[in-house]
């Protein structure tokens, strides 16, 4: 039997997104302050950094100004600052120009490739002393005498059928004096450790959006460098809330995304097929005619906000970034937050390592930075949506404008899942067959996305119960999981006798919706073998 290797650091760090690799830098510059050597380590379940990473992006610099001043001298991804700006609402064959509420003022931001980001943070880090292990999933925890002590890798080598081939390798237990999980929205380790140390007992239900993206290089007499859209409205009906960006970075590309409310109720609703249809406005066809598509992916979102923030800290370690939920909705912003709660994670952690100062002392830190303080304000905005959208919209202006965000009440949250409607209180919706111009199918999307998984493995994403698909999902809400899911990975193949719900597990492009929507929370997304998934290029 193969023995498990074990490495020792004294901080692991789950996840080389901007969290992640924001923490293991400012560790890193604190260690070198003071003298230290306080050894990092980050595992990253993507074939690369930044292989996985998926956002808008507009990025406020707030978090990298006081994470790397000179950034620009370093040589940082931002070269497209944020120029003209338009809010509209649609409607079916035209739109309405609104003022551009505050929050959503990008003066001084830049249009980026997140991903891009992430792998320059990536060399600033390494370039520090901080070991990042891309290709190595943090499948499993560590927990000793009720503590996490670090993580286990995933396995390689592990069949279809559950029996270890030639190749097989165990996974790898990498211990940490704290161990920092920066996963990013809906992480399942972060999920499971949430869970065993009761972390959201005082917190409302975090609740979700799912974005789709593409990458488009358009004619270049429409190309508008630096220019920014975002739009509410059509082609959603008005109870579900959601919207879309349209960004313009450089070399004639444009980012054409779309976010959608995981809190939807009609189990019909397709958000694949939303952002499709959505792409038919005159306003946005005009636009994409012409263009080539380069590349698509989709990701779930955190929008639950100052309410459904847990507790950040457990016996060693803390929750920092997306992993915790720290998305400002209104800004349609979260990169900022995240990197700020991962520097004063770090910060926590060394006074732990250097003086036995207490992990709490990341709470202690958070609740008196701007994050708080931001995230208070806007706390009432998304839920607001919830009552529709022209309640959502006048109820954002009253608070934006009359209360400034210190109204002395807090709206709040219940699951996601738990407002899926049944299929027989809803009607179906049409949807246009693409025309592999402007809209596509999801098995030509997927392709883009570079999406790959070893086939010889078993499926990361596994039911609970592998009859409540065709027994109850299926009967009562029309299966959701064919349409929620925005790579075609669950299907119902009607045969001679009876329905078979068949997991295409190859197309996962890790989004995580299903793991947040299905009705009966009866899949579980779990780490797939190392490097697996969509290998994402300037998304």
């Amino acid at each position: 039997m193969a023995e498990r290797e074990e490495m020792l650091y004294d901080v692991v760090i789950v996840g080389a997104g901007p969290a992640g690799l924001s923490a293991a830098i400012r560790l890193r510059q604190l260690s070198a302050a003071a003298g230290k050597d306080i050894s990092v380590c980050v595992v990253e379940k993507g074939s690369e950094v930044g292989a996985h990473i998926l956002s808008g992006a507009v990025l406020e610099t707030r978090a990298l100004d006081e994470l790397l001043p000179d950034w620009k001298t370093r040589g940082a991804p931002l070269t497209v600052p944020a120029g003209h700006e338009e809010f509209r609402l649609m409607f079916s064959r035209f739109s309405l120009r609104l003022p551009t509420p505050p929050q959503m003022r990008n003066h001084g931001n830049y249009i980026v490739s997140l991903g891009n980001v992430c792998r320059w943070l990536g060399k600033e880090a390494e370039a520090l002393g901080v070991q990042i292990f891309p290709g190595f999933p943090a499948a499993d925890i560590l927990i000793e005498e009720g503590k996490l002590v670090g993580i286990i890798t995933g396995e390689f080598g592990v069949g279809k059928d559950g029996v270890r081939t030639a190749a097989y390798q165990p996974g790898i237990a990498i211990k940490g004096k704290v161990t920092l999980l920066a996963e990013g929205c809906r992480g399942s380790l972060s999920e499971r450790i949430m869970k065993q140390f009761g972390l959201r007992e005082n917190a409302d239900p975090q609740s979700y959006g799912i974005g789709i993206k593409e990458l488009w290089e358009i004619d270049p007499k429409k190309h508008k460098q630096g220019s920014i859209l975002h739009t509410v409205g059509w082609p959603m009906d008005k109870s579900t809330y959601g919207g879309s960006f349209v960004y313009h970075l450089d070399k004639n590309q444009v980012a054409v995304g779309f976010v959608i409310g995981l809190d939807y109720q009609n189990p019909y609703l397709d958000p694949f097929m939303e952002f499709q249809w959505f792409k038919t406005h005159p306003h946005i066809r005009s636009l994409l005619e012409g263009g080539r598509r380069i590349s698509y992916g989709a990701r779930a979102l955190n929008e639950g906000g100052y309410q459904s923030i847990p507790t950040l800290t457990f016996p060693g370690g803390m929750l920092m970034g997306c992993a915790a939920g720290f998305m400002n909705v209104p800004k349609v912003k979260g990169t900022h937050t995240a990197m700020k709660s991962a520097m004063l994670a770090a910060e926590a952690a060394f006074e732990h390592l250097t003086q036995n100062a207490p992990l709490a002392n990341y709470e202690t830190r958070l609740k008196a930075s701007w994050i708080y303080e931001e995230l208070y304000k806007s706390r009432n905005i998304r839920p607001a949506f919830h009552k529709g959208l022209w309640a959502g919209l006048l109820y954002s202006a009253f608070d934006t404008y009359i209360l400034r965000g210190r109204a002395p009440w807090t709206l709040h949250y219940k699951p996601d899942y738990k407002n899926l409607k049944p299929a027989s209180e809803c009607s179906p919706i049409v949807y246009a067959k693409p025309d592999g111009k402007v809209t596509f199918d999801r098995l030509s999307s997927v392709y883009i996305s570079n999406t790959n998984h070893e086939e010889n493995q078993p499926a990361h994403l596994r039911l609970k119960d592998a009859s409540l698909p065709v027994e109850y999902t299926l009967p009562v809400y029309a299966e959701p999981a064919q349409r929620y899911c925005p790579a075609g990975v669950y299907e119902i193949v009607r045969e001679e006798q009876r329905p078979r719900f068949q997991i295409n597990a190859q197309n996962c492009v890790h989004c995580k919706t299903c793991d947040i929507k299905e009705p009966s929370q009866n899949i579980v997304w779990t780490t797939p073998e190392g490097g697996g998934g969509p290998n994402y290029s300037g998304m």
